[in-house]
C-alpha cells in the first residue's frame, strides 16, 4: 500500500478557444488514481466537499481502483483548478482551493508521497509535515513531488525553506525544470536537483523537463533519459503520471525498504524510462488521465 496526502479538486480545462471542460484533479489525486491504475495499491487522504463536484472526485478515484478518505472541507465546496492551455497545449493555472486538513493517524504503508499544494499551504501543510514525521519515526520512506504553482510563491523565501526542509525529511524528491526555477532563479536546474540531495534522508532526485526528458540523481550515480516523441494534446497531469509510475517501479522493487534496497543505476535508467512513458501517453490525451497497466507496452516497463 502507497499513502497518498494532499488535495484533490476539480481541474476546469480551457482551451486556446475558449471552450471548457471538467476533469478530476489535483496532483495527489491524480498520483493515487496512476498508482491505482498500474496495479499498485493506494489510500489518498484529502479534502473533497459534499457537493457535485466531490461525488465527481470520489468515483473517478473508486473508478481506478484507489481507496479514499475524504475529509470534509468547511465550505462543503469541493476546490477548484483553473488551467488556461495555451495553442502549444501548456497549462497556465487559477485556483480557487481550501486546504485545513486536521491531524491524522498515519496508515500502515509502505510508503508516504506527498507533495504539491497541500505540503505549502497552511493550514492543511502542518498535517502534511506531521504525516511524513509519523513516517520518518517508523522508518517508512516518504516521496515527495514539489510540483509549485507560480501563484502561490508569493514569499519566495518561505517557500525556499517550506520545500528544502521538507525535502530533506524524504527519501525520494521529484521536481520539474519550472520547480527549480522558481526555487532559484539563480542556479542551473541541475544544480539545485544536486543540491536537494545534500538532504539528511534523501537517497534519489529525479528532475524532469518535460519533452528533454528526466534526470535521476542518487548517490554517486547521474542517470537520464529522454521520452519518445509525442504529439501533445496537453500537459495536464502529465508529472503526476511521471511520479505515479516511478514510485509503482520502486514499489515493484521494494526499494528503500532496508539499508541495501536502493535501486541501481540501471534500475534507475529503467524507472525513467518507465515514468517517461506513462507521461507520454498522459499527454496525448485531454487532462489528467493516466494509463493503466495494459495500455502501456508489453512488459512495461522493461
Amino acid at each position: 500500500m502507497i499513502v497518498v496526502v494532499g488535495e484533490a479538486l476539480i481541474d476546469v480545462v480551457v482551451d486556446a478557444d475558449g471552450d471548457s471542460s471538467e476533469t478530476p484533479g489535483g496532483s495527489p489525486l491524480n498520483v493515487a488514481v496512476g498508482l491505482a491504475r498500474l496495479d499498485v495499491p493506494a489510500l489518498l487522504v484529502s479534502q473533497i466537499g459534499h457537493d457535485p463536484r466531490g461525488g465527481v472526485l470520489v468515483r473517478h478515484l473508486e473508478s481506478s481502483g484507489a481507496e479514499v478518505m475524504a475529509l470534509p472541507t468547511a465550505s462543503g465546496r469541493t476546490s477548484v483548478a483553473t488551467a488556461h492551455l495555451d495553442r502549444a497545449g501548456v497549462a497556465r493555472y487559477e485556483f480557487d482551493l481550501e486546504w485545513s486538513l486536521p491531524r491524522q493517524e498515519l496508515p500502515a504503508t509502505h510508503l508516504l508521497q506527498v507533495g504539491s499544494l497541500g505540503a505549502l499551504l497552511d493550514p492543511g501543510r502542518t498535517a502534511v509535515v506531521d504525516l511524513v514525521e509519523q513516517a520518518v519515526a517508523r522508518d517508512v520512506p516518504v516521496s515527495y513531488d514539489v510540483n509549485l504553482r507560480e501563484t502561490f510563491v508569493d514569499d519566495l523565501e518561505r517557500v525556499q525553506r517550506r520545500v528544502t526542509g521538507l525535502a530533506a525529511r524524504c527519501t525520494v524528491v521529484k521536481l520539474s525544470d519550472e520547480d527549480a526555477a522558481a526555487l532559484d532563479p539563480e542556479r542551473a536546474a541541475l544544480d539545485v536537483a544536486r543540491s536537494l540531495l545534500d538532504g539528511e534522508h534523501t537517497r534519489l532526485v529525479l528532475l524532469t523537463a518535460g519533452a528533454e526528458g528526466a534526470t535521476a540523481l542518487a548517490d554517486g550515480v547521474e542517470v537520464a533519459a529522454r521520452p519518445r516523441p509525442v504529439e501533445v494534446v496537453d500537459t495536464v497531469g502529465a508529472g503526476d503520471a511521471f511520479m505515479a509510475a516511478t514510485l509503482a517501479q520502486l514499489f515493484e522493487l521494494g526499494a528503500y525498504r532496508g539499508p541495501d534496497s536502493a535501486p541501481t543505476a540501471e534500475d534507475l535508467e529503467r524507472i525513467l524510462h518507465g515514468a517517461a512513458e506513462a507521461a507520454a501517453v498522459t499527454c496525448e490525451r485531454r487532462g489528467a488521465n493516466p494509463p493503466r497497466r495494459e495500455e502501456l507496452p508489453d512488459g512495461w516497463p522493461g
